[in-house]
């Protein structure tokens, strides 16, 4: 199952703000009626359709697909039904179910009206966590007949998320498919708000120094949300005695009778107290999941010093922080919306969280890993924030404190984090029936479900880590790159320098929020001990070049590219990596002045561009501007070196506007002569050209219309004419939704540097210095 929609960001954020009690109008995200219903019709109707995963060209294709084929996996499940996961998508495959009878914050709309938001649940699944699923909608309102239903149809999935049922039939429903059922059954509206509030509580706790157990804590509201907040809490170490449900009558306390059902009753304490204002005198800490206006500015003030509120209604929270904050500057405050901080959302949980299920195929979802789950999302909101973070929220930097507890919805670090955790728990409360042997490849696996180029690259990082090697980081002032530096540490590839005046690197460290960690280096250019040694280094390299000795030197203490490159030149480093402030066609310039061609290479730059389905690089993306024939020979060659060395089977295509010598013309005989000197030279990797792009990469339309051509499939090593096209393309396929970009890699270079794109990423930054720390490896 894959999504319609390419989830444009501002509907991606309509669709993550579904707080505790869900609304169509949550947060900074505001969308029209007409908006929301073109977007809706836009195109193929609705935001789901069916890919298949397997090839389905040819009559052989469907032969094996279906009939006869098909016939060889049922009798195998027949006689082992566990097989099932390895012939199906059911280990992967998750049903969203919902009968319709509280739709977001609107009520009964029926089965038939719940579909829209139970595709975007499934959207959300796939987009977070990489699961396939659909959307059942059931049209009855009977207990019975919605769980006879869902247990007749559950060999199907792997796993069964409860969606927009009312209280209180939602917990009957929920525990006779948990009795019923061998496989995880989960409601969100339940569990899935209990778990990130209970993450936020972790650090609003550790915060202000106090421990679970000795809290006092009022609960307002007694819905589905509401009592799963509370049993979670109290299967966390909260005491029975230490929180006060509250519902519209007021505190459910002991043998109170109106309004009373088996699961307030399951919770009622001995207390004096009979009004919410009564219960909340002196609380530490406050739980809304009712409605706007429940808390009033003085029954905040009547609570304990640094006190926690969750006010976690939707659309509009029982009291907003700038009324918190009128009275109570001391308070650490989370609501449902986007808008504020400290946003209680679902998103963060329940992709994850069956994301973990799955992959142990775990028999239910029960409260160690519910406790878990909570634990690794706290967990992960004292970590540095990653730059892909602050870019999807307007390039706010986020730090750990009273405004961050809990992480971001587009932290791509959950993804590894949340269902790690989660397994292990399976695994470790004994419900897991796939345990998983090795614990961290299973994280660099996650990493890959929605980083192909963590997937791609990681046997690279690998063979770093077992031979670090010691980086120099040429713009070390600069933020990004410090952080770049400090994961790059944290990831054992090596050991960063960073060059920059230390003062500098120090405040900028202190205003991030960071400590410097022990050994790393910080070099200042111009009090440098080694500036005579490097002078000298680039004297002789630049005397004969219109260069004087005094041009040298100033060069060496003036531009960081040009000492970081004499430190590499020079043994005192390894690598290099930079591009963060400069355009990467003058860190170029810079660098060559120091860094020599390698004997017997070309110097160019690789692209790698990574899809889902497949991994193509693009050469030459940086320097040539118009390659000769020889220097597109030896680029091809360099390129499909360096795709082997990347995991990926050659299959070189060079590229031209014309196919074959159709039409003819004077640059595409460059290109054919390129060709040609590749066959004196009895290369050993397949290539063939001059072809146009769609037959290179389209390999049916290739057979059929050029038979002769050399290549065995689909060219996945693609040598530009030009440097025009080269880089266009490379920067086009990206935000049009054509993969992942690395680089373009620096080749041929007698040293190993890399130089990034300005804008680039951390994560891109530490993936390059990884990288160029390879190429030093040899």
């Amino acid at each position: 199952m894959t999504s319609e929609c390419a989830l444009r960001p501002v509907m991606i954020r309509a669709l993550l703000d579904e707080g505790p009690a869900k609304s169509m109008d949550s947060g900074i995200i505001r969308a029209t009626e007409d908006e929301a219903l073109q977007f809706h019709a836009l195109g193929r109707a609705g935001k789901l359709s069916i890919a298949p995963t397997k090839p389905m060209t040819t009559q052989r294709d469907l032969s094996l697909a279906y009939s006869p084929g098909v016939a060889f996996p049922c009798l195998r499940i027949e006689r082992q039904p566990s097989t099932v996961f390895d012939y199906t998508s059911k280990g992967n495959f998750v049903a969203v179910i919902s009968n319709g009878t509280a739709v977001l914050g609107l009520g009964d709309l029926g089965a038939l009206a719940a579909k829209p938001v139970m595709e975007g649940k499934c959207a959300l699944f796939k987009r977070f966590a990489d699961i396939d699923s659909i959307d059942l909608e059931i049209d009855t309102r009977d207990v019975d007949e919605f769980v006879n239903c869902v247990r007749f149809l559950h060999p199907a999935f792997g796993g069964i998320n409860l969606e927009d049922i009312k209280a209180p039939e939602c917990f009957i429903i929920e525990a006779r498919l948990r009795e019923l059922l061998d496989i995880p059954v989960f409601h969100d509206d339940q569990h899935g708000t209990a778990i990130i509030a209970a993450a936020g509580l972790i650090n609003a706790l550790h915060l202000t120094g106090r421990a679970l157990e000795e809290v006092k804590m009022v609960v307002n509201g007694a819905g589905a949300a509401s009592i799963a907040c509370v049993e979670l809490l109290k299967a966390m170490g909260l005491p029975s005695d230490s929180v006060i449900l509250c519902d519209t009558r007021g505190v459910i306390y002991r043998r109170r009778a109106d309004g009373m059902n088996q699961w307030k009753s399951a919770h009622a304490v001995e207390t004096s107290a009979r009004t919410l204002a009564e219960a909340i005198e002196g609380a530490d800490v406050f739980f809304g999941l009712s409605a706007k206006g429940a808390v009033d500015q003085r029954m905040i003030s009547a609570m304990a010093d640094k006190p926690i509120i969750f006010a976690m209604a939707n659309p509009d929270p029982e009291i907003t922080p700038e009324e918190v904050r009128a009275v109570r500057a001391d308070a650490i405050i989370a609501t449902g919306r986007s808008d504020y901080p400290n946003q209680v959302n679902n998103v963060l949980g329940f992709p994850y969280i069956f994301r973990g299920a799955l992959d142990v195929r775990a028999s239910t979802i029960n409260d160690a890993m519910k406790i878990a789950a909570a634990e690794a999302l706290a967990a992960l909101a004292r970590e540095d924030v990653p730059d892909e973070v602050a870019a999807a929220y307007s390039g706010e930097r986020l730090l750990y404190g009273p405004d961050y507890i809990i992480p971001a919805p587009f932290d791509p670090r959950l993804i590894w984090a949340v269902p790690a955790a989660v397994a292990k728990a399976a695994i470790d409360s004994g419900v897991a029936r796939k345990p998983i042997p090795d614990m961290e490849a299973y994280k660099r696996a996650l990493r890959g479900r929605l980083d192909p180029t963590a997937a791609s690259l990681e046997l690279i990082f690998e063979r770093v880590r077992a031979a670090p090697k010691r980086v120099v980081f040429a713009e070390g002032e600069e933020e990004k790159t410090i952080r770049a530096a400090l994961l790059f540490a944290e990831s054992g590839y090596g050991a960063p320098v960073l060059v920059g005046r230390e003062d500098r690197i120090k405040s900028t460290m202190s205003a991030m929020g960071l400590n410097s960690p022990g050994g790393l280096e910080i070099h200042n250019a111009r009090l440098s001990q080694h500036n005579r040694r490097y002078t000298d280094f680039l004297y002789a390299r630049q005397q004969r070049k219109g260069m004087l000795y005094r041009d040298c030197q100033r060069l060496v203490n003036q531009d960081r590219n040009v000492f970081a490159a004499c430190m590499v030149a020079c043994g005192d480093a390894d690598a290099l990596v930079t591009g963060v402030t400069r355009n990467s066609f003058d860190a170029l310039d810079e660098i060559s002045r120091v860094i020599a061609v390698a004997p017997g290479s070309v110097l160019f730059g690789l692209t790698v561009l990574l899809a889902r389905e497949r991994t193509v690089l693009l050469a030459d993306t940086l320097v040539h501007e118009t390659p000769s024939s020889a220097e597109l020979a030896d680029i091809a060659t360099q390129a499909a070196a360096k795709a082997h060395e990347l995991g990926v089977v050659p299959r070189v295509a060079l590229l031209s506007y014309s196919n074959f010598g159709n039409p003819m013309g004077k640059d595409g005989q460059r290109v054919r002569d390129a060709v040609a000197l590749l066959d004196q030279r009895g290369v050993d990797f397949e290539y063939d050209g001059e072809m146009s792009a769609d037959v290179a990469l389209d390999y049916q339309l290739m057979r059929r219309l050029y038979p002769f051509c050399r290549l065995g499939g689909p060219a996945n090593v693609l040598v530009m004419p030009e440097l025009h096209s080269a880089n266009i393309a490379a920067k086009l396929l990206p935000p049009l939704g054509g993969g992942t970009v690395v680089g373009p890699l620096l080749l041929g270079l007698s040293h190993p540097v890399q130089i990034v794109n300005m804008g680039t990423t951390v994560s891109d930054l530490v993936n390059l210095a990884a990288l160029s720390a390879h190429d030093a490896i040899g």
